[in-house]
């Protein structure tokens, strides 16, 4: 049996979602898991039956075996019974283990999707949510839509049970078995009111909350410079006022929430009296026998389980969808770069990197230093040779980079922002993320490149000591070069640094330009920077200005023929 829930987390591919609406998200992650959620609706089925014959079973037992004195159909009805019970157990057992393993399943299959599309959209996303409404769709909107996947089997389950119970009692009385039939459906239906009004009304909380993380994780992530101007108080008045707001999202919830669920009790049991009431005039009257009157209290009972059933799953649904509209407004959301409907075949290691727009050309093996009164205009160029952005035109040997799979452009070519970035997890994840080196030899040697030693021996734990998120307990000249450690160990065959020893001191910055120009000796690398120090180790230095190429040769010619790159460089040192 344990064979069965062996599926690999997180997915290889969890796939291409469908995003035409909310319902056609969740279908499509049906159709991912049809074998156990079919597993789980079979053994759904069968344990709700099970539970829906034992009142028939019980009935003959008393009608044919006590009433009628019938010794062997005593025993037959109670073996039955028994056997209903072991089944029962068996299925019910069964049944919740593929109830809980469809619904991680799904979580985990709309966490995953989500959060893919999220990173590769980079820019655009942040551009249109905040971090913390995309945490809140990954975390807990995937786990909400995944719930309509743990109500499936019992809610096959209920219907067909319902149809079960609706037959013996048609057969028992026309009735009592039309009421059921009816019956039941309107007293659904009669849930469903006040289904419209809580799903509009979720959905505004659901807003509401990711907003406030949001400004929870901004808060939480300026509190120093906050409290360094005094601002914190601000800060917290404004979490406060948001945090009232969500509760009152939270009350406005509480009332169609709360009324669904006093219904989902009273409805069920005002048609559980109004059989009972039936079955026993029934009986009084002689239209039905002892036997059947306590079959017929047994039903009253169990019909209780498919309503309730029945309204927890339009609860469960309806929470599902909420969520899948949450997580399609991150995934309508259009990736800044589409992948080419038919890829160029990738070029050979080894070949120029030309960008036209500036006029700029990379020479395979040389490091390279482009430089520029302006930092938007060599960001920019950084930028495009990575391709980050819309085409751009740059090519790689004798192909455009928007012609190649963008997995190939971001195997070959990484570009390592001036931002450094930091996520949490260990030091030894977070410099080799990939995984790509064979042990801590490797690690070790990019940390030695970017000078960071130092960092390592002030971590009890070493490699495996924790990285707050986004590397707080770093100050910024420690993050740069640790990020800049990660970008050799990605061992690409262009890397675009920018400007990587910003926040150190002259004498690291020295050692560092050393020490990657010799790790990165026979491999291409451009670096954008003012510092003398990295431009007097470069092959050569390009000048830019108005986003063309002007000038280019070593630094010391640039220096002795270029006044107004004299000047970048000098102010550069400067500062």
């Amino acid at each position: 049996m344990g064979k069965r829930f062996a599926v690999q987390l997180p997915f290889a591919d969890p796939g291409k979602p469908d995003t035409r609406s909310p319902a056609r998200l969740l279908i499509w992650v049906g159709r991912h898991q049809r074998a156990t959620l079919l597993a789980g609706i079979f053994f759904g089925i069968t344990w709700m039956v099970a539970q829906a014959l034992m009142p028939f079973a019980i009935g003959r037992s008393i009608q044919s075996g006590i009433v009628d004195h019938d010794n062997r159909a005593l025993a037959f009805w109670s073996l039955t019974l028994l056997g209903l019970g072991l089944m029962q157990a068996f299925c019910g057992v069964m049944r919740h283990r593929y109830a809980v393993f469809n619904w991680l399943q799904a979580s985990f299959r709309l966490a995953q999707v989500v959060a893919h599309h999220a990173a590769r959209s980079g820019p655009s996303v942040r551009a249109r949510l905040s971090t913390g409404e995309v945490v809140a769709t990954v975390s807990n909107d995937a786990m909400r839509a995944g719930g309509a996947f743990d109500i499936t089997a019992r809610l096959a389950g209920a219907l067909v049970a319902y149809v079960v119970v609706a037959f013996i009692l048609l057969s028992s009385s026309v009735l009592l078995g039309l009421l059921v039939l009816l019956g039941v459906p309107v007293l659904v239906l009669l849930l469903g009111l006040i289904i419209k009004p809580l799903q509009a009304r979720q959905r505004d909380q659901r807003e509401q909350v990711g907003q406030l993380t949001a400004l929870g994780a901004d808060t939480a992530a300026g509190l120093r410079v906050l409290r360094g101007i005094g601002g914190e108080h601000e800060f917290f008045g404004r979490y406060r006022r948001r945090s009232q707001e969500v509760r009152h999202a939270g009350v406005r919830v509480a009332l169609p929430q709360s009324t669904l669920d006093a219904a989902q009790v009273f409805i069920p049991g005002l048609f559980v009296v109004l059989v009972t009431w039936l079955g026993a005039r029934f009986a009084l009257s002689g239209k039905i026998g002892t036997g059947d009157l306590v079959a017929f209290y047994g039903y009253a009972a169990f019909l209780v389980i498919p309503l309730r059933t029945s309204a927890e799953a339009v609860d469960k649904i309806t929470r599902s969808l909420v969520g899948a509209r949450r997580m399609l407004d991150v995934l309508a959301i259009e990736r800044p770069i589409t992948e080419p409907e038919t890829p160029a075949a990738e070029p050979p290691p080894g070949v120029p990197l030309m960008d036209p727009a500036s006029g700029l050309i990379v020479a395979p093996g040389d490091l390279t230093c482009l430089v520029s009164a302006l930092p938007e205009e060599t960001g920019a160029i950084a930028d495009r040779l990575g391709l980050f952005g819309e085409e751009n035109g740059v090519v790689l040997g004798d192909v455009r980079l928007s012609d190649l799979p963008v997995d190939v452009v971001r195997r070959r070519i990484v570009v390592s922002e001036s931002d450094p970035v930091l996520f949490a997890g260990t030091l030894r994840t977070e410099l080799d993320p990939w995984g790509r080196s064979d042990g801590d030899e490797e690690i070790l040697a990019a940390v030695s490149v970017a000078n960071a030693e130092d960092i390592l021996d002030a971590l009890p734990a070493g490699l495996d000591a924790p990285v707050e998120e986004r590397g707080r307990s770093f100050s910024g000249g420690q993050r740069q070069r640790l990020v800049l450690a990660r970008s050799l160990l990605s061992d690409a065959e262009v890397l675009v640094l920018v400007e990587p020893t910003s926040a150190v001191d002259a004498h690291t910055e020295a050692r560092i330009a050393d020490l990657l120009r010799q790790s990165r000796a026979g491999r291409t690398t451009v670096i954008v920077t003012t510092s003398p120090l990295v431009l007097d180790r470069a092959d050569r230095v390009v000048l830019i200005d108005g986003n063309r190429v002007v000038a280019e040769g070593t630094h010391r010619e640039l220096l002795s023929a270029r006044p107004d790159y004299r000047e970048i460089v000098t102010r550069g040192e400067d500062e």
